[in-house]
């Protein structure tokens, strides 16, 4: 049970909002999750909702390789809710089964593939301590170059925060959604 009563419409919101709801409906087709509670600030809302859109249609990360780093660091914040929903997106997007089993099992990421790897490294440790050493930075830099690394990392932030609002006001992770170990 949510800590607030979650926004399920407009009904929840003043009339000036519900243009909101209704861009957060189309980007969702409903008002659920991090949403539920963001949308009890409608302009933030609105605002966080752009960069759905922004990591969903624009970004240079293709999206399994965005899957790997969004669900690294999910995984790291241990949120149901968003590792549920983020869990079918990673299937959508080609990601392999083996992929997401190590990274919920939080495994050695030794046995993935390089450019696996280096994502779950890189972004473990900026979960973990704010931080990333020289050698995991360079890595990804290389391989990818500055857009790619500073899209992925806002990608793997942004969902550290959505996972922060699901986690602080206790949204349950749908009862159907693929489940975090106890």
């Amino acid at each position: 049970m949510p800590r607030i009563a979650p926004v399920t419409g407009k009904s929840d919101v003043p009339a000036e909002h519900h243009r909101v709801v209704d861009a957060v409906v189309e980007v969702f087709g409903g008002v659920r999750g991090p949403f539920s509670m963001l949308l009890r600030s409608p302009k933030l809302a609105e605002r966080v909702l752009g960069l759905v859109k922004f990591f969903r249609d624009e970004t240079v990360v293709e999206g399994r390789l965005r899957s790997v780093a969004i669900l690294t660091a999910v995984r790291e914040r241990e949120a149901a809710y968003v590792w549920a929903a983020q869990v079918a997106a990673a299937r959508r997007a080609g990601l392999r089964e083996e992929t997401i089993d190590l990274i919920r099992a939080k495994g050695d990421p030794a046995r993935l593939p390089t450019e696996e790897r280096e994502i779950v490294t890189y972004t473990r440790q900026l979960m973990r301590t704010n931080r990333v050493d020289q050698g995991a930075f360079d890595a990804l830099l290389k391989r990818h170059g500055e857009q790619w690394l500073v899209e992925l990392t806002a990608a793997a932030n942004y969902f550290a925060l959505l996972s922060g609002v699901v986690n602080a006001f206790e949204v349950a992770a749908p009862a159907d959604g693929d489940k975090l170990p106890a």
